[in-house]
């Protein structure tokens, strides 16, 4: 049976892609070289049975977010594949109190035990934001586990998060604090659409669940103390697998330019602009996003 891990402000949500997300939140058990015992992580499952002979699709979030992330792009995608999404180590609803270590590494072997114990087949990693740098990471690392990668204004190029010059005491737990605060919450939110008719109280709420679960200030000082993906980006030519770039045109959070730097870098990179879009379009243009990615995911058979 599913274990619920969402706190009790989950019974506030109201849109339906939202509410039908939360319902099949589950919690695995991971075991993991991180530490001998096995890390609580959730995740949403592919339906089972599932038919065809593609390869499945593992979605993943961006920083300080959760998997709430796809609750617009999964239903859309796990017709045609089978679909999971994850929460990555240290976020959304995962653990974050048993691991002492939340580094970009920790993340990715977390990832690849998550990816054995519950997949074990070849996947197509979509990665949204710090989704991206984190699939980027584990695809070079773990090359005979990925068909395929999917960035969805994905970092790499870009630098870490601006807190992290602030992450030293009492800086780190002013810093933690002013992320916290609805009114900026609220503010990131609309700078990351184009169309701020998205900012609902239900996208606000989705945005900010994983708030409440413990640990969610030491883990992202933890996390943002370790220096983040920064040293991705000499690596990004190196990826050798099919690779899509889906980018918002009116992306204020990354800008365009990474668009571009990651066509050029990645051998045979496939670029699709997606218009009166920001930073999110599996949540502003689910519809649109799902129509590039499943051409993308028919081409891998």
């Amino acid at each position: 049976m599913p274990v619920s891990v969402l706190p009790a402000a989950a019974a506030a949500l109201s849109e339906p892609t939202s509410v039908a997300l939360a319902a099949r939140v589950q919690l695995a058990a991971v075991t993991t070289p991180l530490l001998a015992a096995p890390i609580p992580t959730a995740y949403v499952a592919a339906p089972e049975p599932m038919t065809g002979g593609g390869p499945s699709v593992l979605l993943i979030h961006g920083f300080d977010s959760s998997l709430f992330e796809f609750r617009r792009l999964l239903p859309l995608l796990e017709p045609h594949a089978p679909t999971w999404a994850i929460d990555l180590l240290g976020f959304g609803f995962s653990d974050r109190l048993l691991s002492p270590d939340l580094s970009p590494g920790a993340i990715k072997l977390h990832l690849h035990s998550f990816w054995r114990q519950m997949i074990d087949r070849p996947v197509v990693l979509v990665g949204a934001s710090m989704g991206g740098a984190a699939a980027l990471d584990f695809a070079l690392t773990y090359p005979d586990a990925v068909a395929g990668l999917v960035l969805i204004d994905g970092a790499g190029f870009a630098a870490g998060p601006a807190m992290g010059n602030l992450m030293v005491p009492p800086l780190d737990s002013w810093a933690t604090a002013f992320l916290r605060n609805p009114r900026v919450r609220r503010s990131i939110s609309r700078q990351a659409y184009c169309d701020k008719t998205f900012v609902t109280p239900d996208a606000e709420l989705c945005a900010a669940l994983h708030l409440a679960c413990p640990g969610w200030k030491e883990a992202l000082i933890r996390f943002t103390k370790s220096g983040g993906y920064n040293f991705l980006a000499p690596k990004i030519p190196q990826i050798a697998c099919p690779t899509l770039v889906i980018w918002g045109e009116q992306d204020r959070i990354l800008g365009t330019q990474d668009a571009r730097r990651f066509e050029r870098a990645i051998a045979g990179c496939e670029l699709v602009w997606v218009p009166q879009c920001g930073h999110v379009p599996h949540l502003e243009k689910a519809a649109e996003t799902t129509a590039a990615v499943l051409p993308f995911l028919g081409r891998l058979g």
